[in-house]
């Protein structure tokens, strides 16, 4: 191996997840479902021949879009699964789309291991429990929804991240109401740090802010 062979092996490439392919049957019922969402029409194509025809949508603050259309996929209409959407309320994302028209399951959350993208299967023995996580962990609150094909989405709770899937030094919010959520959790937080401090009023609250919405977006240790 010559020395600019063994610098690109050593060297990491950037591969950014851009698109995820469902299988539709009926194209214009699948792009009114997708605009109820409040996605994002980013493209509807077809060829000249009308032999192909492609949309893309993009759920608001995702950096990955889905497709679909004619001569697409050759997976059967509706068999995608386990098509995760992050997000940072669950109750809140739920009532969203209830609002929009849209059949949702009630919120539940993994009792016991790691749900993987229905309502029956499941890893390492877990099981689903009625409601939001008891102690409110990140990962574990679920709820789901199916597109007019049966293509199946999970909404699940994160507001935190396992340590060193984030950096630190690049903090982001997709959204003010993410945002804003993050705050009333340092702020229910830093409730507690100031009574374990006597009950005096804290003239670094910002930075304890800053620290405690940097490092639970890391995944790090939470200042006391």
């Amino acid at each position: 191996m010559t020395d600019k062979q063994a610098a690109a092996t050593n060297t990491r490439m950037d591969m950014k997840l851009e698109i995820v392919v469902l299988p539709v049957s009926d194209i214009d019922r699948a792009k009114a479902f997708y605009a109820k969402l409040g996605w994002r029409s980013d493209a509807d194509y077809a060829s000249n021949d009308a032999d192909f025809r492609v949309l893309q949508f993009t759920p608001p603050g995702s950096g990955c879009s889905v497709i679909f259309g004619k001569n697409v996929t050759s997976a059967a209409p509706g068999s995608a699964e386990g098509l995760y959407l992050i997000v940072s309320d669950v109750v809140a994302a739920r009532e969203k789309l209830l609002a929009d028209g849209v059949e949702i399951s009630d919120v539940f959350h993994d009792a016991a291991g790691v749900y993987v993208g229905d309502d029956e299967h499941y890893l390492f023995g877990s099981r689903r429990a009625e409601g939001r996580d008891p102690e409110g962990r990140s990962y574990r609150s679920f709820a789901s929804f199916n597109d007019p094909d049966g293509n199946r989405w999970l909404l699940q709770e994160i507001t935190s991240r396992q340590p060193g899937r984030i950096d630190a030094a690049a903090t982001t919010f997709n959204s003010a109401a993410e945002l804003a959520a993050t705050l009333r959790r340092a702020g229910a937080a830093h409730g507690v740090h100031e009574k374990a401090m006597g009950g005096e009023y804290d003239v670094n609250w910002p930075d304890w802010y800053a620290e405690y919405i940097v490092q639970e977006q890391a995944g790090g240790t939470l200042p006391s």
